[in-house]
């Protein structure tokens, strides 16, 4: 397994946000759920693009045209454009659900305290298969066919990457201690986008690089 320190590129901060929980990219902004409101942000000049009023507790993925966000015990499809909630879904952990990614026609949802990442059919909410971590599971998301999660635990908060099937730790990315994990998205290159919770924070940190073969 390998270990670094994780290398924090950006930190954004935004007027009025006390808080980011979940985090997601569109291919061209992040997305942040803040509470009331899930706000989007333009992270070449780091400024606020879009907010939509709509409930924002936790986890945000994006499937290409679609925004889902956990909402205490559900998951609301919702229309960026106009902020319409087009479908209403159960949340696997029923309220006890953290991240979220949208991969291969699935959303993959963190369960907190119960250290899971469950793999849910976004028509239904039917959850299809579950991984277990050996860590508290914050933010999720899946890049170039890797699943990655946060953690965070007492001052302690890495990002992880894990086998998809046994859920064994592969790499571990180190925050600096008292920095916080809270939502995760990568923006397909070389950046993970980390919420940090409570700080109103978004930061930037580096993606390793691969051995090309």
């Amino acid at each position: 397994m390998k270990t670094a320190a994780a290398e924090i590129i950006r930190e954004y901060e935004f007027e009025g946000v006390e808080r980011v929980g979940g985090v997601s990219f569109d291919g061209k902004n992040v997305w942040i759920a803040v509470g009331p409101a899930l706000k989007a942000f333009d992270p070449e000049r780091g400024a606020i693009v879009s907010s939509l009023d709509v409930p924002s507790d936790a986890g945000t993925a994006f499937d290409g045209t679609y925004l889902y966000q956990i909402a205490e015990s559900r998951i609301d499809k919702i229309d960026p454009k106009t902020g319409r909630v087009i479908k209403t879904i159960p949340a696997p952990g029923n309220g006890g659900d953290s991240g979220m990614a949208w991969a291969e026609g699935s959303l993959w949802v963190g369960q907190y305290r119960e250290r899971k990442i469950h793999q849910v059919d976004p028509e239904t909410g039917k959850i299809l298969r579950t991984i277990e971590s050996n860590r508290f599971v914050t933010g999720v998301s899946w890049v170039d066919g890797e699943l990655w999660h946060g953690t965070w635990e007492g001052d302690d908060s890495q990002v992880r990457r894990i086998d998809p099937e046994s859920g064994e730790v592969l790499e571990r990315l180190e925050m600096p201690k008292g920095v916080p994990v809270s939502g995760l998205e990568s923006d397909g290159r070389d950046r993970f986008f980390c919420g940090g919770s409570k700080e109103g924070k978004v930061r930037a940190i580096r993606r390793p690089k691969r051995a090309q073969p």
